[in-house]
C-alpha cells in the first residue's frame, strides 16, 4: 500500500463566475477567478460546473492543444465548431474535443427556457499539433458501479483521449461502497461529488466537494446517502 496523499476541496472554497446568464464553479483557476494554489491537479487543468440560462451561452472562441470535455448534467447544450460539427448534447451524454493545432467553437444552451447545467472539463494532451476531432455519445446508467466514459484505451466504449487519462462516473445506493484501482501507475484521482454524501479516508465528500488523491494504488468509498461521483484518473506530471 503506498502512502496514500488526499487533500480535500470544499464546494464554498471555489472560485465563481456569476452573470445574467451564467453562474460557473471553478475547482481551478479559471477566467476572472485566479488563485496561485488552485491551477490544476496533475493534467486535469480545468473542471468547471455551469449553469446557462434558455438560449444563452458561448459564442464562437478558439482552444489549442487541450483535450475537451463536456458531460450534460441537466437540460441540452448545442455545439458548433469551424470542423462543420454540429451537436445537441443531451443530459446524459458526453462530449469532447481534442483541439490539437486549433479549432473555433461555440457552446449555447439549445432551449430557450430550460436551464442547462453541464461539467466542462480540460485535460492537457499527450500528443500537440494534431488535428482537431469531435465525439459524442450517450453515458451508460449503472446501478452501484463505475462506468468507464472517456480512455486512452482503443476498442473500448469510451470516448478515446489523446492522454493517459480515465473518467469514470457511478451511481449508488445508500450503504453501499466500491472501490476504484487507478488504471496507471503513479495516476492521481479527483473525486468530485455530484449528489449525495460519500466517505473516502474517513473524510465526509459532500456535493460541489472534491477530493484530491495523490500516491494511492486503490480507494474505498463508502456511500451514505444515494450518490452520483465522478472519478477523473490523470497523470500528475
Amino acid at each position: 500500500m503506498l502512502d496514500m496523499d488526499i487533500q480535500i476541496h470544499r464546494s464554498k472554497d471555489r472560485g465563481m463566475t456569476k452573470l445574467p446568464w451564467l453562474e460557473s464553479r471553478h475547482s481551478f483557476s479559471f477566467g476572472s477567478y485566479r488563485n496561485p494554489q488552485r491551477m490544476h491537479f496533475g493534467m486535469l487543468r480545468v473542471l468547471n460546473d455551469d449553469r446557462i440560462l434558455g438560449g444563452k451561452g458561448f459564442g464562437m472562441h478558439m482552444h489549442d492543444n487541450m483535450e475537451i470535455l463536456s458531460i450534460v448534467l441537466e437540460g441540452s447544450l448545442e455545439h458548433k465548431d469551424s470542423k462543420g460539427n454540429h451537436g445537441i448534447i443531451k443530459q446524459n451524454e458526453i462530449q469532447h474535443i481534442s483541439a490539437g493545432k486549433g479549432i473555433q467553437h461555440s457552446e449555447f444552451n439549445h432551449s430557450k427556457t430550460v436551464k442547462c447545467r453541464f461539467l466542462q472539463i480540460w485535460i492537457e494532451p499527450n500528443e500537440y499539433d494534431i488535428e482537431p476531432s469531435y465525439q459524442q455519445q450517450k453515458i451508460p446508467q449503472k446501478d452501484n458501479d463505475f462506468s468507464l466514459i472517456v480512455s486512452n484505451k482503443k476498442g473500448t466504449s469510451s470516448v478515446l483521449l489523446h492522454q493517459n487519462a480515465f473518467i469514470s462516473i457511478g451511481h449508488f445506493d445508500e450503504k453501499k461502497s466500491a472501490n476504484y484501482t487507478p488504471n496507471h501507475t503513479g495516476n492521481g484521482i479527483f473525486l468530485y461529488v455530484l449528489d449525495g454524501l460519500v466517505e473516502v479516508q474517513k473524510q465526509s465528500i459532500e456535493p460541489g466537494d472534491s477530493a484530491e488523491i495523490a500516491k494511492a494504488d486503490a480507494i474505498e468509498l463508502a456511500f451514505k446517502k444515494p450518490s452520483t461521483v465522478l472519478l477523473i484518473e490523470v497523470p500528475m506530471a
